[in-house]
């Protein structure tokens, strides 16, 4: 395989190296900096500031606690999650359906921060463990109003090649109230938020590439770096080569830093393990 990448800078990062918990009811990998955990090395990637691999036991979760000032957004990969905000409260949800507060496979329900809000996700299936992704970012501008989308992606689109699931806002940084309130993202059909970065994922079959275009044509900065990550999906069976290269090829749980890069350039994404593996690309300025 030809590379397409010549002169970017590619660093794995290994599950092993991540800080880990097990704290019974949950398990967590943090891929950054997070909670007791510190490494100065490892404060963020862009705009991009934690992403923790998470499974929470039934009947268990994070009780209702305050976040400011961040995008955060989970991502499920197996089980139920349910999240109840200072703003949708357990007994006040109204004319919603169930599904917009019970997440499954597929789904990712996005928070923004901004002056303050107060929030719960908790696993309230019976025995079923939840696995899921966290994801912080750090918006462009601070004291924004805190909003909040839930949004399902299919695997089926998913292993026709990568889906883009977050990109920013199209308004921008001096987005009006009108258009914070419409909300419209950069690219269509994804959910909006407030930094350079876009999220997209994929899954790919033993045997098969897919091909990241850096920059989605999101039209963020030029110049860009993009964080792969592999989820601990499939006991071990997926793997990936990145570019083509052998020195760039992770397991479950690894990830990798891709630097040097520019809006337009292919990533390479080759899965070369027994099982299909989902990929998950965080891309950022």
């Amino acid at each position: 395989m030809s590379k397409t990448l010549y002169d970017a800078k590619i660093t794995t990062h290994l599950s092993s190296a991540r800080g880990h918990g097990d704290h019974g009811w949950l398990n967590t990998y943090h891929s950054f900096s997070f909670s007791d955990w510190y490494n100065p090395k490892l404060m963020g990637f862009g705009a991009l500031r934690v992403l923790n691999e998470d499974r929470v036991k039934a009947n268990s979760g994070f009780p209702t606690h305050r976040h400011n000032n961040f995008e955060i957004f989970s991502y499920i990969l197996s089980g139920e999650l349910t999240h109840r905000d200072s703003m949708l409260k357990k007994g006040a949800e109204g004319g919603q359906s169930d599904r917009f507060f019970r997440m499954h496979r597929g789904d990712v329900q996005f928070t923004t921060g901004g002056t303050g809000i107060a929030h719960s996700e908790f696993n309230e299936h019976n025995h079923d463990t939840v696995h899921f992704l966290q994801i912080w970012a750090v918006p462009w501008a601070r004291g924004l109003t805190p909003r909040y989308h839930t949004r399902h992606f299919d695997d089926d689109d998913k292993r026709n090649g990568f889906v883009n699931i977050l990109s920013p806002l199209k308004a921008g940084v001096e987005a009006t109230t009108e258009e914070e309130k419409a909300a419209e993202p950069t690219i269509p059909d994804t959910i909006p938020i407030h930094a350079d970065l876009v999220m997209a994922a994929g899954i790919i079959a033993p045997g098969a590439e897919f091909e990241w275009t850096v920059g989605a044509k999101a039209d963020g900065a030029a110049k860009r770096k993009v964080y792969i990550h592999l989820p601990m999906t499939k006991g071990g069976g997926s793997k990936i080569r990145l570019d083509g290269r052998e020195d760039a090829e992770l397991e479950e749980g690894d990830g990798a830093f891709v630097e040097d890069v520019t809006a337009g350039d292919r990533l390479v994404v080759e899965s070369i393990g027994e099982e299909e593996a989902e990929v998950i690309v965080l891309d950022t300025a």
